[in-house]
This record gives C-alpha cells, sequence and structure tokens, in this order.
C-alpha cells in the first residue's frame, strides 16, 4: 500500500484509542487503509508539526513584492495569477506556489453578472435614492420569490481536469430540475416565512394574492396598531421558475430559515441608507452587495 498524505486530527484520534486498547501499528494500519510507515512515523513524534521544505509559500515573496501583488490586484480584479506576477515584476515559480501566495491576501472568484444599465436606469436609480433617503427602512418588508436546487444554481459548478483530457459534459436544465421556489420576506430584524410555493402554481396576480394570503396576512394581523399603519409593503416582481417538489430540501430550507439570527436581518435591513449614498455617489449605476 503506497504512502498517502499526513494523518488527519480524526485517524490520530483513532491510532491513540486503539493503542490505549492494546492494538499494534500494523493492525491499525490495516483498520484505517494506511501505509504502516506513516502510522509509525506518527507514533514516533505524535507532537511534531510538518514543516514545508523551504519554508512556507508567503516566504516566496518579500514583503515588498507582495505589497506590489496587493496593489496589482487592486487595480486589476479578477486577472490570473500569471498576470498579477507579470505586472507586479515578481518572479513567477510554479502555478501552485503563485496561488498559495495570492490566496493569503485574496481568494478566487467568478465575475458577478451585471444587467447593463442605460442612462434612463442610471437617472431613475439616483431619483429613487434621493425620494427614500429619509425613510424609515426598519419598517419595510422586502420580498423576494427564489429557486433552490440540490445541485446549485446552474453555470456554478466547477473543477480540475487532468491535462490533455477531454471535459466531460454537464446536464443543463431548462425547465425544471431537483429544487424547490420559496417566497420570503425580512423586516427590521425578523424575517417573514419562508413559505413554499406549491408545484405546478403560476405565478400571476391571483396566485400572488393567494399566496399573501396564506404567509403574509396571518403575519401581519399578529402586528400592532401602530406597526401596521407605519409597514411599507416592498414586493419583487420577478417571474418565478418551475421547479420539482423536493420535501427533504425543502425541509432544509426551513431549518436555515429558523437559524438566521435577528443580527444577520438587521445587518442586511440597516445597509439600505448606505446603499442609497452610494448609488448617488456613482450617479445610478451598479454597487458592490
Amino acid at each position: 500500500m503506497p504512502q498517502k498524505s499526513l494523518l488527519t486530527d480524526t485517524e490520530k484520534a483513532v491510532v491513540v484509542k486503539r493503542l490505549a486498547e492494546g492494538a499494534k501499528s500494523l493492525e491499525i494500519a490495516k483498520e484505517l487503509e494506511r501505509d504502516h510507515r506513516t502510522i509509525k512515523k506518527y507514533l514516533e513524534d505524535p507532537s511534531k508539526v510538518y514543516q514545508r521544505r523551504g519554508g512556507s509559500y508567503e516566504k516566496s515573496v518579500t514583503p515588498r513584492e507582495k505589497r506590489k501583488l496587493k496593489r496589482e490586484m487592486a487595480r486589476t480584479p479578477l486577472a490570473t495569477s500569471k498576470e498579477l506576477f507579470d505586472a507586479a515584476g515578481v518572479s513567477k515559480g510554479s502555478k501552485s506556489t503563485r496561488c498559495k501566495v495570492l490566496k493569503s491576501i485574496g481568494k478566487v472568484l467568478k465575475a458577478n453578472p451585471r444587467p447593463s444599465l442605460t442612462k434612463s436606469h442610471k437617472e431613475k436609480r439616483v431619483q429613487w435614492a434621493k425620494d427614500n433617503m429619509k425613510t424609515d427602512f426598519s419598517k419595510v418588508l422586502w420580498t423576494d420569490e427564489s429557486r433552490a436546487t440540490l445541485d446549485g444554481p446552474d453555470g456554478w459548478a466547477r473543477g480540475w481536469i487532468m491535462d490533455g483530457t477531454a471535459c466531460p459534459s454537464r446536464s443543463k436544465r431548462q425547465q425544471g430540475g431537483g429544487g424547490v421556489m420559496i417566497w420570503a420576506g425580512i423586516i427590521g430584524g425578523k424575517v417573514v416565512g419562508p413559505v413554499r410555493v406549491q408545484q405546478g402554481v403560476k405565478m400571476n396576480s391571483q396566485e400572488y394574492t393567494k399566496l399573501l394570503d396564506q404567509c403574509f396576512f396571518p403575519w401581519y394581523r399578529k402586528l400592532g396598531r401602530a406597526a401596521k399603519r407605519d409597514l411599507i409593503f416592498m414586493q419583487d416582481n420577478a417571474p418565478r421558475r418551475q421547479f420539482n417538489d423536493l420535501e427533504s430540501l425543502w425541509r432544509g430550507i426551513q431549518e436555515a430559515a429558523k437559524a438566521i439570527s435577528s443580527d444577520e436581518v438587521l445587518a442586511l435591513t440597516r445597509s439600505v441608507d448606505d446603499r442609497l449614498t452610494r448609488v448617488l455617489a456613482c450617479k445610478g449605476g451598479h454597487i458592490s452587495p
């Protein structure tokens, strides 16, 4: 059996436990399906911490070179590791080394797709921001519908493949798929819902009214008179998409919604004022989330 990587913390705990029970290292190696030499090497010095030859990846560049890389990363976001090292004038090294160094100062992300904004769009965004600068957004109920799928949103999956091998195909959903459509809202530090949109329902004005009767009005009737008077309902008119009926996924969504803390919701609702200021600053253009 060839040697693998170092033992994990879980495997180390198993080794200690089995040794206390009187098991031999060879028996433990067979149970863990690890090379006997790996077990013996760990037992020789259990407290030893692995050190990479030549020091850590971060020390592959000097502090001055790292500052140059930070400046280039801020100047040209979404650039490749080779492009960043070339622009900073830093010795490239291997791709794995470059990525390890950059990982200490940044992370890999995909560009956020955004619709183009016309002059009219920007003017309307600026006007809306001006009109609502004094709005108390803690009294605004923000609502939206969203589709959750077991395999994640389309186009998000990616991974490594061997050089010289063909890229495997991936099934693309046209309609349906393994997911559920949910409706929910947030106001102040509270979550309203989530509520599951029934299968086969076409979300027109009549069905949306039924949805509100099911999830919004029961919550609304429990509010005090002052809260009802001050509440502003902000709906989202995005059309819903079809989905599959998956009970286990829906239960997971419900449990995740219950786990959302009041502080997390407050952070979202309180950030609206700051977003309005940023919309005005960029003259109606796109702002970061």
